[in-house]
């Protein structure tokens, strides 16, 4: 998976419970938790044959955005419809450390301070050309040129030498970048300027992890390449399938990528298709698709079906309330904090977060699949999560008392701001099932107890492609928002919280945030002990800071046809995304 993290539409929501269903008891909450924690991340092995046609179901309310591009794509559901097809340059092991049994090998050396990437012979693009150093090289320019608008240009790229200059117009190439063989040979010398923790790990931020095809794309103008057909509508991948046919924004049809270095796929053709968030439990019961993602609000209605295989994991993932106290300025390349900004009152910020009957939509709503999250750092991370961060936990008293201490004084049903002025938040929300609209408005009367007045931005919950062009281009009509992020596989915040990440949506900044993220990342953190500190003290000054508020995560169940082997959510026998290698997955009859 790519350090940098991308954005989670409503229906993958879903699975972080924000689209949830009454379901009972609490004791029938708990039994279900507990039988979900012993489901196997794989389904069983069977023998494989060739041929067949597998569908898949893809759970969402918005048609997808179809980017199929590794650094210009930014949506969860874009990476859910091109997980055949693409892959990784490395692969891992379960711990996401890298191994060597990827399409290429990554070396360290951290005295020289150099990163070696050596490409395998036979890795080649779905239309038989290798996959280059050249190709390596130019995803880099994708994702440092401006004219792209590419969200992946982050600080941590910068550690690569000459990255900044080519980014800023000073450099035509990237220093940097060696490539010992020539463009067209298969390795790459990255000469960093300094050797960085975690860098062993997928997901590190410090180098990319994949190739875009320069023979194929070259011709397309920089800012033409996102709403390029060679982007939107025949893309070239390097994984086991190529991309067959695709309907704008509703389905794809896959079918093998004969030039595939581990050997031709056994699936004839793979059809992924969107359906609504709404219809899934009855597609599941049906048998209508051969792979679907549970919803979790659903699951008391499809866990006894029968001819499928559940299979589970807890994803690096959670949902957020993020409040917007800037902009992000193109030019200077960083987040600038409005020091006048309506959220920019801490006490407001912490009391709205008091005001989140979390644990209760859950107990109420779940099927003991779901769950708050105290920090911005999940617990799957092991020792850097700060486990005596105990989160924002639902208190209407503190809260009322915190925002009375500052001076938000009360005028009838709702508080003046401090200055005297009227206060009303609007907070953007994103569309999803039918549960969706009664939980945001069950938030929303919780605040009301506070004193606050919250209001919907246009009036209503919004589309996705519509939540995040809003939120990513910093719309006036955005005080707060509720998203989600799908994390990488090493810890580091930069690229989501730092000063020049785009992606730092809440557009917050300051002093002692640059020199923890940068001490997290420094010469001292190869200590593991000294990371772990740095880490915890991030925690604990995020969650007092409260620009970015984490609310919750869950399970993440997978249905599968029992007729399906080689089907597995084990990293190591994924695709470097977060999704399995599809190279694995087979038919048996």
């Amino acid at each position: 998976m790519k350090k940098v993290k991308f954005v989670l539409s409503a229906g993958l929501l879903s699975t972080a419970a924000l689209t949830l269903v009454a379901c009972g008891k609490s004791n029938a909450i708990q039994n279900d938790s507990k039988s979900v924690s012993r489901f196997s991340s794989t389904v069983p092995v069977k023998k494989a044959v060739a041929g067949g046609t597998v569908k898949v179901g893809i759970a969402t309310d918005t048609p997808f955005t179809g980017v199929f591009n590794d650094e210009l794509y930014t949506s969860a559901t874009d990476a859910e419809v091109m997980q055949y097809g693409d892959e990784s340059l490395f692969a891992t092991d379960d711990l996401f450390k890298f191994t060597d049994k990827g399409a290429a090998t990554v070396k360290l050396d951290r005295q020289a301070k150099t990163v070696t990437i050596t490409i395998k012979k036979g890795v080649k693009w779905s239309d038989g050309k290798p996959v280059t150093a050249k190709d390596y090289e130019y995803a880099y320019e994708i994702i440092a040129n401006p004219a792209t608008k590419s969200q992946r240009y982050s600080s941590s790229l910068t550690d690569l030498k000459g990255l900044a200059d080519y980014h800023a117009g000073k450099a035509k190439t990237i220093s940097g970048l060696e490539m010992p063989n020539g463009e067209s040979g298969n390795k790459i010398v990255l000469h960093m300027q300094e050797m960085k923790p975690g860098m062993d790990q997928s997901g590190n931020g410090y180098f990319w992890e994949t190739a875009a095809p320069y023979h194929y794309l070259k011709n397309v103008a920089f800012k033409d390449l996102m709403s390029s057909n060679k982007i939107r509508k025949n893309p070239l991948f390097f994984g086991p399938y190529k991309l067959a046919k695709v309907v704008r924004g509703q389905s794809v049809t896959w079918t093998p990528n004969k030039f595939y270095y581990r050997g031709v796929p056994k699936i004839a053709k793979i059809e992924a298709t969107v359906i609504s968030p709404n219809s899934v439990a009855q597609s599941i019961k049906s048998n209508k698709f051969d792979v679907m993602s549970v919803l979790n609000s659903q699951w008391q209605q499809v866990k006894g079906t029968k001819n499928v295989n559940f299979i589970a994991t807890i994803p690096l993932q959670y949902s957020y309330l993020g409040f917007k106290v800037g902009k992000w300025d193109a030019k200077k390349g960083e987040n600038v904090v409005n020091p006048h900004a309506k959220m920019g009152n801490k006490a407001l910020r912490q009391a709205i977060a008091y005001g989140m009957n979390v644990d209760q939509v859950y107990k109420r709503y779940s099927s003991g699949l779901s769950f708050r999250v105290p920090t911005l750092i999940p617990a799957q991370f092991g020792d850097f999560f700060n486990k005596s961060v105990k989160g924002y936990t639902y208190d209407i008293k503190k809260g009322n008392e915190i925002l009375d201490k500052a001076g938000f004084k009360k005028k009838g049903t709702y508080r003046l701001q401090p200055n005297g002025k009227p206060l009303t938040i609007r907070l953007a929300a994103m569309s999803g099932s039918a549960t969706q609209e009664p939980i945001v408005q069950n938030y929303i009367q919780q605040w009301k107890k506070l004193g606050l007045h919250v209001v919907l931005t246009s009036g209503r919950l919004i589309e996705f492609n519509s939540f995040y062009d809003k939120v990513q281009n910093d719309d006036s009509q955005v005080d707060m928002f509720m998203g989600a992020w799908q994390l990488s596989s090493e810890p580091s915040q930069n690229d989501m919280y730092g000063r020049k990440a785009p992606m730092n949506y809440t557009r917050f900044a300051s002093a002692e945030n640059d020199k923890l993220l940068d001490e997290m990342g420094s010469k001292q953190a190869f200590n593991h002990s000294y990371r772990v500190q740095k880490f915890h003290e991030w925690q604990k000054y995020m969650f007092d800071q409260a620009y970015v508020v984490p609310i919750a995560n869950s399970y993440q169940i997978v249905s599968v046809n029992k007729d399906l082997t080689g089907y597995s959510l084990r990293p190591s026998l994924g695709n470097g995304q977060g999704f399995p290698n599809w190279y694995r997955v087979a038919l048996n009859k």
